[in-house]
């Protein structure tokens, strides 16, 4: 036995729609709504009427990307804060309206931040009505007189709309009056809500000039919300009524009479045009702009709102409001509405109020409103996906499925997208800084949107009857009776228009009342008269004849032309529908052409961005490369200074310990001298005292020397290495006289300044030069001072000094005398070499906390030899010209000689 394989069903294809190329940008217009008088700073400024420039606050930083910095959005209008209501209208929905009344669809919605002005933009207060309450009064005062009876027109259950006689909707109303089940719409002749009275003044109503006179409308809405992905019908008879209890085996309540039954949510279905509706959506006929808008506040009121920290009545869900508007062509009398259902149109306007985007931690959303904030924010994020696949698709030629059926609102509002009517878009945005981040991403998300494209929607066929068709039967209509007010006797309203007129024609009758048995006028007169009304009639009815006759040969004329201009036009027409196949390739290859170059240019701009950000990255990478090089030429000059200092302070500590050390040898060489005269002159002593003892009578005298011996020169030592006091005093003499020393030190020559002798000098101190108070200045004799060197003082001169004052490492200033000597040029002028360099240099002593004793501070190396006062004085040194020794070198004093 074989099983027959089930297979799936053919996929129905949605029928075929004439092919309109002309496309329309989706419209995005932005407002701005008025900072708080509790907000101080502003972030969003309005420079022109399609441009805002968006500022950023103090707090934000600058990231690397440029997220943060001012920037300025198009659009294709923008409104300030001082707009009027009217005004946003007049740019915005009045021409959704007009094309409304024409046929055609369209789709408004408003898109924001949490808190930003979007309810109050759609829908207004009392003397400030919205986009939703002025749409209303349009369409009413357009269509007002135009209208059919209720219920010609009827709704069924797969978004059509069927028609009625005038009888059948007679009966449908008394049904429905009848029927207590079925809830009644709003009368119009209630009380207005407080709230909703006086939505819009009177001077600003507006009216529409499409209007097709010999057309029959009728207005239906609906009014649905999106709630947590799932939509509930705001127009639905809650059941007011307690549940009926369930009860269980035990014979209690399951639950309590006082629960209510929760509205069931709707679900999206497609109808044969594949547009997708709300199924089970109560749609409600309304006559005028107030019972139109009462039934939107009786909705408005169930619609789910909360308080949070942001807003006081936050939407908590995506309301969205639909108009659909049926009309139907009159007969060919113009007195009934066409009973062809293929004949009606039907165009709808969704005003849709998005819920605004937020953030919790802001909000201080939590439980229910944390879920209620997350499915809000996805289904906006659902919403920007689609919008960047179609601007992909469109911009590049690609063939990315749009994922509508992500989220409930953009499911509902596909056909838009594909086609069916205009789209446009109200971004309402707040100028407070604390918005900033969030309005960021809203203004991005309406730049991509006006790139994105939608097929211009083609018009609707016209009707094959003669247009003015309702002035005429009301014109006929209102002749008829004045005619019969005339003539005073009612004609039968069954016969056609064209035998009340042959009546019309006809003579009057005579008065046909009988006062008299006997009266032999009356009868008389009345026969004659219908007798010549029968002879009327026969000489009309052979006129008519022969005119019947006369115009068979025409008819046949007219049939004949008629047949050989229809074999013509089938001629044209087939070879129209030749050109139209050209006309299609030619179309197909410019669309193919057309994909191609936008793929380029799509192609273009990402190379173009992308050699943007490489000469970025190149321009900060060589400006990196520049900082790093003067970073490194900066570290290897510094580099240098250190060595070069490094150099001289290792020069001069080993200049300064070579002079310690030959110090030391000399000090220490100079004790042992003095030691050894000292046991010297005690071994005399001792050998006078001897040789005295041995020879008692007689001193022998003392031996005579040639050459006197030099004393000993005392030099200023440490205090370490000066002899004790014992050592100082002179010795006991003796009674013999005591030996002569042979030799005398010799004094070491003080070493005087290079600068003093008997020469003519030029002493060159500059203006600049700074007194710094010292005790020892250099004196030059014979010198003549200059401030800046002048031929004709180096011409009197022999020598040349200069006064140069620098700050040392250590932060003292320090004194140069750059000297050197006048020469005379063979041109006859004089020229300076220089040869040596003298560094003047002063020290402040560091003050002890305390006094030390005389003892404390003498070592036995004689550290202390600079201790006393003479000794603490700075004493020039002179240096050979191109020493290596710099401005850190620190100079030794040499003690002055005590007389003896």
């Amino acid at each position: 036995m074989t099983r027959q394989l089930k297979g799936k069903p053919p996929r129905r294809h949605p029928p075929k729609k004439p092919s309109s190329n002309q496309t329309d940008p989706v419209g995005v217009y932005c407002r701005v709504r008025p900072l708080g008088a509790e907000d101080e700073e502003c972030c969003i400024e309005v420079i022109s009427s399609t441009t805002i420039q968006m500022h950023t606050p103090e707090g934000f930083k600058t990231n690397r990307n440029g997220e943060y910095k001012e920037t300025q959005y198009s659009f294709k209008k923008v409104f300030g804060v001082s707009v009027s209501q009217m005004e946003l209208f007049e740019h915005v929905a009045k021409p959704l309206v007009d094309d409304l009344i024409r046929g055609k669809n369209g789709l408004l919605f408003t898109y924001g931040v949490t808190g930003s002005g979007k309810t109050f933009t759609m829908t207004g207060s009392p003397g400030q009505g919205g986009l939703l309450p002025r749409s209303l009064d349009m369409i009413f005062n357009s269509i007002g007189p135009y209208q059919a009876k209720r219920y010609v027109f009827k709704t069924d259950e797969k978004n059509s709309i069927e028609i009625q006689t005038e009888v059948d909707a007679l009966l449908e109303r008394q049904r429905r009056d009848n029927n207590l089940s079925v809830p009644k719409t709003p009368s119009t002749r209630l009380k207005a809500d407080p709230e909703i009275a006086d939505m819009i003044k009177p001077e600003e109503t507006s009216k529409s000039d499409g209007v097709d006179d010999d057309s029959s409308y009728s207005v239906f809405v609906s009014y649905v919300e999106i709630y947590n992905n799932y939509i509930y019908d705001l127009l639905e008879e809650t059941q007011e009524d307690a549940i009926k209890p369930k009860w269980n085996g035990g014979g209690t309540p399951v639950r309590q009479n006082t629960e209510l039954i929760p509205p069931q949510s709707k679900i999206l279905r497609e109808d044969q045009n594949h547009i997708m509706y709300v199924a089970g959506c109560l749609e409600v006929e309304v006559k005028s702009a107030e019972e139109a808008f009462q039934v939107f506040w009786r909705g408005q009121k169930k619609r789910k709102v909360a308080n949070t920290r942001l807003n006081r009545e936050s939407s908590r869900s995506h309301s969205v409001f639909i108009i659909k508007l049926a009309q139907a062509p009159l007969d060919a009398d113009g007195d009934n509405v066409l009973q062809d259902k293929n004949q009606i149109s039907v165009s709808q306007l969704c005003l849709v109020d998005l819920a605004g985007s937020e953030r919790t931690g802001r909000t201080g959303a939590e439980g229910t409103r944390i879920r209620e904030a997350g499915n809000i924010n996805q289904s906006l994020l659902n919403l920007r996906t689609c919008i960047e696949i179609l601007r992909e698709n469109q911009m590049c030629g690609t063939n990315k499925m749009v994922p509508y059926r992500d989220s409930k609102i953009t499911h509902l509002f596909k056909n838009y997208f594909d086609g069916e009517g205009k789209v446009r878009m109200v971004v309402c945005v707040n100028p407070k800084t604390d918005d900033y981040e969030e309005t960021l991403l809203v203004m991005r998300f309406a730049e991509m949107t006006q790139e994105v494209e939608v097929a211009r929607p083609v018009d609707r066929p016209i009707c094959g009857f003669t247009p003015g068709r309702r002035h005429r039967n009301q014109a006929f209509k209102d002749e008829l009776s004045r005619r019969l007010e005339e003539r005073g006797g009612p004609i039968d309203p069954d016969m056609p228009p064209a035998a009340n007129t042959l009546i019309l024609s006809l003579p009057s009758l005579p008065s046909c009342e009988l006062t008299d048995p006997h009266d032999d006028i009356t009868l008389p007169r009345l026969i004659e008269a219908l007798k010549n009304r029968q002879r009327i009639k026969q000489m009309l009815m052979k006129d008519y004849s022969k005119i019947a006759n006369m115009m068979k040969p025409v008819l046949q004329e007219l049939d004949t032309s008629l047949i050989s201009k229809d074999n013509f036009i089938q001629e044209q027409n087939g070879k129209l529908i030749e050109k139209d196949k050209i006309i299609q390739g030619n179309k197909a290859e410019i669309e193919r052409l057309e994909k191609k170059t936008k793929m380029q240019e799509h192609k273009i701009d990402i190379l173009q961005k992308t050699t943007k950000i490489f000469e970025d990255d190149k321009r900060s990478l060589q400006h990196e490369l520049e900082t790093r090089e003067q970073r490194l030429q900066r570290e290897l000059s510094e580099k240098r200074r250190m060595e070069q200092r490094m150099h001289g302070v290792i020069s001069d500590t080993q200049f300064k310990w070579e002079k310690e050390c030959e110090r030391r040898v000399n000090a220490l060489q100079l004790e042992m001298q003095n030691k050894l005269w000292v046991k010297d002159e005690k071994l005399k002593q001792l050998k006078a005292i001897v040789t005295e003892s041995k020879t008692p009578g007689r001193p022998e005298p003392p031996p005579r020397q040639t050459q006197p011996q030099p004393l000993p020169q005392p030099q200023h030592q440490p205090r370490s290495q000066r002899p004790s006091k014992e050592d100082r005093l002179p010795p006991k003499r003796s009674a013999s006289p005591s030996p002569v020393p042979t030799t005398t030190p010799v004094r070491p020559r003080h070493r005087r300044s290079c600068s003093a002798g008997g020469e003519k000098w030029v002493d060159h101190k500059p203006s600049s030069s700074m007194d710094l108070g010292t005790v020892l200045q250099p004196v030059i004799p014979n010198a003549i001072q200059v401030s800046a060197p002048s031929e004709k003082a180096l011409s009197k001169c022999d020598r040349y000094v200069l006064t140069h004052q620098e700050v040392a490492s250590d932060g003292e200033i320090q004194t140069k005398l750059i000297k050197g000597d006048v020469i005379k040029t063979r041109g006859g002028g004089q020229a300076v070499q220089f040869t040596d360099i003298e560094t003047l240099k002063q020290e402040l002593t560091t003050v002890p906390r305390r006094k030390r004793k005389s003892s404390e501070g003498v070592s036995a190396s004689g550290d202390g030899a600079l201790t006393d006062v003479e000794t603490r004085c700075s004493v020039a040194v002179a240096m050979r010209a191109g020493s290596n020794l710099g401005p850190g070198l620190e100079h030794h004093a040499v003690t002055k000689r005590r007389k003896p």
